[in-house]
């Protein structure tokens, strides 16, 4: 019975990976081995760190509203409690966009939040 070695597939398994370590320092780009090991850490930082940078935005954002906020002497909370009980809902990300580039226009929501 002859051997079967499926070297196509496993080459092109290996090739994809190497192309994936492509950069990477030393062995970590060359051997097999460490290839797939440092593929593997990688993936799993790069999955960990899209979550990271949602959480990193928001907190920006939220530093921006704090500090427009805070400009006309109202703070964060009171300002986001204040848009609750008007009813406008309006997410971070557009309420620190609105603070950096519109300050006019933040500033009238802020006063109509703070008579709500």
């Amino acid at each position: 019975m002859s051997r079967v070695t499926y070297a196509v597939p496993s080459r092109k398994r290996r090739k994809r990976t190497l192309e994936l370590a492509k950069g990477f320092y030393g062995n970590a780009s060359r051997n097999i081995r460490t290839v797939y090991d440092a593929v593997d850490k990688a993936q799993a930082h790069a999955f960990v760190g899209r979550k990271q940078k949602k959480q990193q935005y928001r907190g920006l954002w939220i530093v921006r509203i704090n500090a427009a906020c805070r400009a006309l002497n109202v703070n964060y909370s009171r300002f986001m409690d204040g848009l609750k009980k008007a009813n406008i809902e309006l997410n971070r990300k557009v309420l620190a966009d609105l603070a950096v580039r519109e300050p006019a226009e933040f500033k009238a929501l802020v006063e109509k939040v703070v008579k709500a």
